[in-house]
């Protein structure tokens, strides 16, 4: 096969069919070496599998998935006949041996979730893990993921952001949660399930404070719907409809104090009676989201002053 592809007259769409099919066939021709592929698959949308993706199921030896049902749909699609076998949270210290095995044995085992990038909120973590620690490949075929695709549609600051997967069903739990994620300084993504989401939101403007969200859901789908506004309104306005098919959460950040070199001596003062300066720094540091360096710095003036 020849390196470069038919020339064609550029601008058409037959060029652009010409140089997909050029690629494709490439991607199917190259050598695959054995290892461990995890490959992203579409969250809805099937035209946003990637060529490669493509290429590496239908040359792996083996596809895990967690439901061969849906997954069968998808490899049916692009035409490929790689036998299929489950790997889910149910029977995934079963089937990790066996994987294990089959990549000792130098085969070619691609692993992918229902949707988009394997492992995120999907079992995986300890057979790559496993895998790595065995010496064998473990390969990336990134494409597409949910979270990012709500992150970067949902008008909150991109530049840093925490995914929190989903969180616990239960109120009092969740809410626990949310203490714990209060005081990152990024825009926080969560998955939920349609049925809980009003109340979610409830538990997010409650906990966090009525900060700016955006509710994704059928992203990439027909009836992708995206809605932007303050916690506790979206909140409002799902506890009215229920919202149908799967959902991202995006949250902004808290606001940023601007903490004065006062501010921190004033917080300093009571516990350094009873601590040394080191901790009394981390705790301050702790308690105002400010770098632990500065409020040594700060301590350490104000024990001079004292002394002097």
């Amino acid at each position: 096969m020849s390196d470069e592809p038919p020339e064609t007259p550029k601008g058409s769409t037959t060029a652009t069919v010409g140089r997909v099919t050029f690629e494709i066939e490439r991607q199917l021709a190259l050598p695959l070496a054995p290892g461990l592929y995890l490959v992203s698959t579409p969250i809805g949308h099937l035209a946003d599998m990637s060529l490669r993706a493509v290429a590496t199921l239908a040359r792996a030896d083996v596809v895990y998935c967690e439901d061969t049902r849906h997954s069968r749909t998808l490899l049916a699609h692009y035409a490929i006949r790689t036998p299929l076998r489950p790997y889910h949270e149910h029977n995934a210290e079963e089937q990790r041996p066996r994987v294990l095995r089959e990549l000792a044995d130098d085969r070619v085992v691609a692993l992918i979730s229902d949707a988009g990038t394997p492992l995120i909120s999907d079992p995986g973590f300890k057979l790559v893990r496993d895998a790595a620690a065995a010496g064998h490949q473990v390969i990336a075929v990134p494409g597409p993921s949910a979270a990012l695709a709500a992150l970067t549609v949902s008008g909150q600051p991109t530049d840093a952001f925490f995914f929190a997967g989903f969180l616990p069903a239960k109120e009092g739990a969740r809410k626990s949660r949310l203490a714990e994620l209060a005081a990152i300084p990024a825009t926080l993504v969560f998955f939920e399930a349609p049925t809980r989401t009003a109340a979610t939101l409830a538990d997010l403007a409650q906990e966090l404070g009525n900060r700016e969200a955006a509710v994704a859901r059928e992203l990439t789908k027909l009836h992708e719907d995206v809605r932007r506004g303050t916690l506790s309104d979206l909140a409002q306005g799902f506890a009215a409809e229920a919202p149908k098919g799967e959902v991202v959460i995006v949250v902004g950040p808290p606001e940023q104090r601007d903490i004065s070199d006062a501010m921190i001596e004033e917080s300093l003062a009571p516990v350094l009676e009873s601590l040394s300066l080191r901790d009394a720094s981390r705790v301050v540091a702790d308690t105002l989201k400010v770098p632990k360096a500065r409020v040594y710095d700060v301590a350490l003036a104000l024990k001079r002053r004292d002394r002097s």
